[in-house]
């Protein structure tokens, strides 16, 4: 049993509504109206469900959850969390035959799951000997019927008097890396709060009275940052739930913090551009308000490599875009923006991690660091050191000041006939510096570089480039000429369609 200052999320929930004077917690939409949920009622809510789960699942058992961010999944997965079972969140987009790999190498017991997936559902559990329980969550009706009839003052109440071994694994996050096979990532409840632990280097960061959650739940990001972190200082989380809502919703909310990877951030810049094209009366905070909602300061990303020009864009508009860094193996977040951040840091290393390079990868020493993969001995072995640093596979560097600078991953080294190692994210970040090239990835044919773009069209189109493949050879022989003879591209690819990307939105190599 650890002991530390780090305290359960159980200890969370309960001393929060006392804590927070009840202030509205989560907040969200539904049947068109605003509905809040108070600290006291998300602890009730989580203690039913807890209940709930240890009524129908008397033994340990790993319960999966398959569905979007909602008021109902957050209280199923904390009461998941409290009540000594094994939470895995599977997202529910899916595949059958993905799905049917992930529950039975997670040896699942009980599938929670969204009315949208009852099809695939039906193709799926005649191929899961192990799953017995199944959970539509999307019975609303039936979640009421669940926190009043397993609440504090049912013959239920017992169940949820149970200690839980915050050392032990309570929740596997399925890796959707960019190549091999997804390992789930075991985690305590221990390493997910002591996540939320560290000293913020910028307090009006972090303490923005409401966040907007856009990205999913089953994201170790969203649900530690967005979820944990507000549970333990008391900020109001705002649920988006669908991707096409989330600019009705940010005008709706006005949050002063939104969590969100490079595309989702793409998305909003280009939707504030719009706008201040259409109103050149307005200043550039004013245009940008219209779209946020007034009250936005930051913006951090994570999932992706950011790219330096997006920052220095909504910079004119007063609005903070930064990047963190982190992985689910090290519980969640290593590193976090500030305002004095080099644009191309992905953060400062957190206070209590350490971070050092060896071989040249990137490699960390957490509270945080999984407990292993799920069944893969070997697997996990790989991932640390003999002195039990986590390797992040990542080569970079970190300053006396803590600031964390990734140049590449170690797997996508292009090793050329004559011995030279070439990194091609570091030449994909020149190549990103032209707003005409919205995508790049570097590869080597014949042992020659070669650029396979996708373009922006719409940005072409303002600027008056008529032809495309053109511009792009022009600005390949302009950064040629600054470039290193091992660092040349010789032949450029344009694509038609963006690349293929995973379920965190990280592009497949």
């Amino acid at each position: 049993m650890i002991q530390d200052n780090a305290p359960t999320i159980r200890q969370l929930l309960d001393e929060a509504p006392a804590k927070f004077n009840d202030k509205p917690f989560i907040r969200f939409v539904r049947n068109g109206e605003i509905v809040d949920k108070s600290f006291s009622r998300v602890r009730a809510d989580s203690l039913a469900f807890c209940r709930k789960i240890r009524d129908l699942c008397p033994e340990k058992a790993h319960v999966a959850i398959v569905s979007k961010s909602s008021y109902e999944y957050i209280t199923c997965l904390t009461g998941i969390l409290i009540s000594g079972h094994v939470a895995i969140p599977v997202p529910p987009e899916l595949s059958v035959e993905d799905a049917v790999k992930t529950f039975n190498d997670a040896d699942v017991t009980a599938v929670l799951y969204e009315h949208e997936f009852t099809e695939k559902i039906g193709a799926i559990l005649p191929r899961c000997p192990t799953v017995k329980h199944t959970f539509d969550l999307g019975d609303v009706n039936g979640f009421e019927a669940i926190y009043r009839d397993y609440g504090e003052d049912s013959v239920y109440a017992p169940l949820s008097d149970v200690e839980v071994d915050p050392a032990a694994c309570a929740l596997i996050i399925y890796t959707s890396g960019t190549t091999g096979e997804r390992k789930g990532v075991m985690l305590s409840t221990y390493a997910l709060i002591k996540n939320t632990m560290f000293t913020p280097y910028s307090t009006f960061v972090f303490n923005d009275d409401v966040l907007l959650s856009v990205l999913p739940m089953y994201h170790i990001f969203c649900f530690v940052s967005d979820y944990l972190g507000p549970l333990k200082h008391g900020n109001t989380l705002c649920l988006n739930g669908e991707m096409r809502e989330m600019f009705q919703n940010m005008r709706l909310f006005k949050p002063g913090t939104m969590r969100v990877v490079p595309m989702i951030a793409q998305a909003i810049l280009q939707h504030i551009k719009a706008f201040a094209a259409k109103h050149p009366e307005l200043s550039p905070e004013q245009a940008a308000a219209q779209i946020t909602g007034g009250d936005l300061k930051w913006l951090l990303s994570g999932g992706a490599y950011l790219d330096p020009v997006l920052c220095r864009e909504f910079d004119k508009y007063g609005i903070y875009l930064r990047q963190g860094y982190g992985m689910s193996e090290a519980g969640c977040k290593i590193a976090v923006p500030d305002d004095q951040i080099s644009l191309d840091s992905v953060g400062r290393v957190m206070d209590i991690c350490r971070a050092r390079v060896r071989d040249g990868e990137i490699q960390i020493d957490t509270p945080c660091r999984m407990i292993g993969y799920y069944k893969k001995p070997e697997a996990t072995a790989a991932m640390f050191t003999e002195d039990g640093w986590l390797k992040t596979g990542d080569a970079g560097y970190v300053t006396d000041y803590g600031e964390l600078f990734i140049t590449g991953r170690l797997k996508n080294l292009i090793i050329l006939s004559n011995g030279e190692n070439v990194s091609p994210e570091g030449i994909e970040k020149r190549y990103k510096e032209n707003l005409l090239v919205s995508e790049v990835q570097i590869h080597a044919e014949r042992d020659r570089l070669v650029a396979e773009i996708y373009p922006d069209a719409d940005y072409a189109a303002r600027s008056g480039i008529a032809d495309i493949p053109a511009a792009l050879e022009r600005l390949t022989d302009e950064l040629n000429q600054t470039a290193l003879p091992s660092h040349t591209v010789a032949k450029v690819i344009i694509r038609d369609e963006p690349f293929p990307k995973n379920l965190t939105g990280k592009t497949i190599r």
